[in-house]
Order: structure tokens, then C-alpha cells, then sequence
């Protein structure tokens, strides 16, 4: 991901459900953010440490190299809902838990002119228009990437999502030039693999499929195996990733993937 630092203003904010916050952004800045082809474009949101004073301009870069570590910038990965270059506006879409997080609170609090700062974007993926249908899976971390990706299917192909929320009230309204059928989940503490049990009991269209499955690092993970040794799903038909973990922050959940990493170039 470039280190470019990207600054906006907040224009608007709206909440979309009772847990989900619409942040829409702009500003001069925004005309040097790239235009990538990808539909899961993510970027690592800025949020200075309270009382430290930054240097202007500013610089990742050079923050890392002039302050001590426990006064960088906390970072926090989303992925871009919407960008529309032409009115100048990035839409990034927060889940909000209260007080919890780092966040979710700031989306909360956002008010016009606030400054958003963001690094990247990053991504890899987007709808495959050769796909003969498309399957979706993800819980509320994934639903803006997943938003985004529906927006991008070709007209009238198959769109098949499993989506799990908190509750009927945290649904949202999806929409695509495709042929799309929901099914939403809703948490259930005694039924914690309910996600990987529904995407199972599908009955997939014919046809190569394309499947995109983000969202908490369990059922990600358990999904792909289904896919991918139950159903023949091909890897190079899958994208496939971990968001978050239960019980970590991004922070943790950033620590536990690397010493997977490490322990697998070890051999472990």
C-alpha cells in the first residue's frame, strides 16, 4: 500500500442502521486518490494519538522516522463503500459498537469539516465478468465490500449472499444490475457457525462461480474449506479474507496474523 497520505474533509454523515455509520468525504486531496479497478478497495484510516503534535505536512514517513512508537498514529483498515470522482466524494461505511474501538466512536462523533485522513488504497479484487453466478459471504465488517462488489456485477448474472448481522434491524438494502437472492442471518450467541451451516445446505447454481467470503477469521476460514474441498471450488475463483478475529482488535488480530506468518515460513 503506498504511504501517501490522503486528507479529507467529512462533508455529511448518515447513519445507515443502528450500528452501521455513513461517512462521505471530499476536498481538494481527494483528486491525487487513485481510481483502482477493484471493487474491495481498502484504505488504512489515519487517527492521531491524542495531545502528540504531528508535523505538517503530514507524513507518515516521517512521523515513523522522527517519534518514538508509542506516539504513531493509530491505523484501522476499511474498505471504500463508494467513490465517485467526479463529485469528489469517498463514502466509507463504520460499525459502530458504543464507546468500544477506535473508529466507530470518531465515525460517531464525525461532524462537517472534521479531517479524515487514509493510506492506499489497497484491494485485489473485483466481480469476475466471466463468472456464470456469484456468491457472497460475510457479516457486517464485509457488508460494504460486499455492497460494492454487487454494484459491479454484470446484468442479470446470479448474486447468492449469506449475510450475517446482529439483527433484523442491521439488514441493509442491496442493490445490482444482477440477479440477487439474500439470505440474512441474525447472531444467535447458541448458534455460532449458523453462517457456515447455511452457505452448506446452498443449493449453487450451475456454473463456475465466483465467491467472495470476508468477515471474522472462524467462518472465513471454514467457508473456504467447505468451498474448496466439499464443493471444487477453484482457488483462483475464491477471494477469500479475514477481517477481524472474536475476543481481538484490529491491533491483535494484526499481531496474530503475523506470527502465522512467521510460523509458517518456519515450517511449524
Amino acid at each position: 500500500m503506498a504511504r501517501r497520505t490522503t486528507s479529507l474533509e467529512v462533508r455529511r454523515t448518515e447513519r445507515l442502521t443502528p450500528h452501521m455509520i455513513r461517512v462521505v468525504a471530499g476536498g481538494p486531496d481527494i483528486a491525487a486518490f487513485p481510481d483502482t479497478p477493484h471493487s474491495d478497495r481498502y484504505v488504512k484510516i489515519v487517527f492521531p494519538r491524542p495531545g502528540v503534535v504531528y508535523p505538517e505536512p503530514f507524513d507518515m514517513d516521517a512521523i515513523r522516522a522522527q517519534l518514538p512508537r508509542e506516539q504513531w498514529p493509530s491505523t484501522r483498515t476499511y474498505t471504500v463503500r463508494a467513490y465517485d470522482s467526479a463529485a469528489g466524494e469517498l463514502t466509507i461505511d463504520f460499525v459502530h459498537h458504543g464507546d468500544e474501538g477506535i473508529a466507530g466512536p470518531w465515525a460517531a462523533a464525525a461532524r462537517p469539516g472534521d479531517v479524515l485522513r487514509l493510506l492506499g488504497p489497497g484491494g485485489a479484487y473485483a466481480p469476475d465478468p466471466e463468472a456464470d453466478w456469484h456468491l457472497m459471504v460475510g457479516d457486517e465488517s464485509a457488508l460494504p465490500a460486499i455492497g460494492a462488489a454487487c454494484e459491479r456485477v454484470p446484468a442479470g448474472v446470479p448474486v447468492v449472499a449469506v449475510l450475517e448481522v446482529a439483527g433484523a434491524a442491521e439488514q441493509q438494502h442491496l442493490t445490482t444490475p444482477g440477479d440477487l437472492h439474500v439470505t440474512w442471518l441474525h447472531r444467535d450467541p447458541a448458534v455460532p457457525d449458523q453462517l457456515v451451516a447455511a452457505v452448506r445446505a446452498l443449493e449453487f447454481p450451475p456454473g463456475r462461480v465466483g465467491a467472495f467470503v470476508h468477515g471474522e477469521a472462524g467462518f472465513v476460514r471454514d467457508v473456504r474449506r467447505h468451498l474448496v474441498n466439499e464443493r471444487g471450488v477453484a482457488r483462483e475463483d475464491l477471494s477469500v479474507s479475514g477481517y477481524w478475529r472474536r475476543g481481538r482488535d484490529e491491533d491483535g488480530w494484526r499481531a496474530d496474523k503475523a506470527a502465522e506468518r512467521t510460523a509458517a515460513a518456519a515450517g511449524d
